[in-house]
């Protein structure tokens, strides 16, 4: 079943049952199931030090198993970076460029039909697009790189422990496979913000409101949007005054991409990076709990090096 399939299912079987109700019934969302299983010499993490942000991403994946153990050929593929705001790649607010372009390029190489990069920022679309040099390196690598559209909302069965449903750009409940780019960034609500919290953007709606329960809104779209793979953007972090942040006193350069299947354990991976323990971090410990993934790192395979 392709993935846009099987979340229609989920839609539907939400409205049918109720919302909240019909969990044992209902399919798994996500990609788990329609991408290949990783090779048993395959680690659960790979950890990339490079001079390079594209040649860091693209071993990252590599160490991996490569973009075809993710991407099979013909697949739309959405590409979810963090474009949220008006800042310059050197202010570390918005995902690097380069690593971008990276995944793009390896996605068409791996035979998918079309690779797409789009976010719901937060300041002006297209100042974000363009300031953050994400618009320009996609489309230089093959991309089809597109706004957000109000019109392409779908009020959409999310059948989350706390949220239920939610307005959801039909662009990623349409495409075969996503793959969450985020950067990692201090937060002033959740702390840390990496690949659970990039799921924000691909929402509509009053987004302000989520901020009732961050934590929880984050585990329930993670849950439900469930990516093909997680790569997270460490090249420059952000560790003072974010989301945004806006000098370069603000940053700091650690040359690092962390790539998984396991959305949870590559944001535990990324909090170390800021000297915060896992376990520390509200949305890790309910991700765990509700078996989306692993916070904690002792029991997983992970490949480091710099190349």
């Amino acid at each position: 079943m392709k993935r846009r399939e099987a979340l229609k299912d989920i839609a539907l079987g939400g409205l049918v049952l109720g919302l909240g109700r019909g969990a044992a019934a209902r399919p798994r969302h996500g990609v788990a199931a329609q991408t290949p299983s990783p090779a048993k010499t395959a680690p659960d993490l790979s950890v990339i030090s490079a001079e390079s942000p594209a040649a860091a991403a693209r071993a990252a994946v590599a160490a991996l198993g490569g973009m075809a153990a993710f991407v099979g050929r013909g697949d739309k593929v959405i590409i979810k970076p963090n474009i949220g705001w008006d800042r310059t790649p050197e202010m570390a607010a918005c995902t690097n460029p380069e690593v971008v372009a990276a995944l793009v390029g390896l996605v068409l190489e791996a035979g998918a039909k079309e690779a797409v990069v789009m976010d719901n920022t937060t300041n002006q679309a297209k100042r974000c697009y363009v300031r953050s040099g994400i618009a320009e390196a996609a489309k230089q690598a093959g991309a089809k790189v597109l706004f957000t559209d109000d019109y392409r909302l779908k009020k959409t069965a999310l059948q989350g422990a706390w949220l239920k449903e939610w307005d959801v750009f039909a662009d990623f409940l349409e495409a075969d496979k996503v793959i969450n780019v985020p950067i990692a960034k201090v937060h002033s609500l959740t702390r840390l913000s990496m690949g659970m919290k990039n799921w924000l953007g691909a929402i509509g709606g009053a987004r302000h409101q989520l901020h009732q329960k961050l934590d929880e809104a984050m585990v329930d779209l993670a849950a439900f949007f469930k990516p093909a793979l997680t790569v997270l953007d460490a090249y420059r972090i952000l560790v003072k005054n974010g989301p945004q942040g806006g000098r370069l006193s603000d940053t700091r350069l650690v040359k690092t991409i962390i790539a998984g299947r396991d959305q949870v354990a590559v944001d535990a991976f990324g909090a170390t990076l800021f000297d915060v323990q896992p376990g520390e971090l509200a949305y890790l410990r309910i991700a765990q709990e509700r078996g989306l993934g692993r916070h904690e790192l002792g029991g997983l395979t992970i490949e480091k090096r710099t190349v």
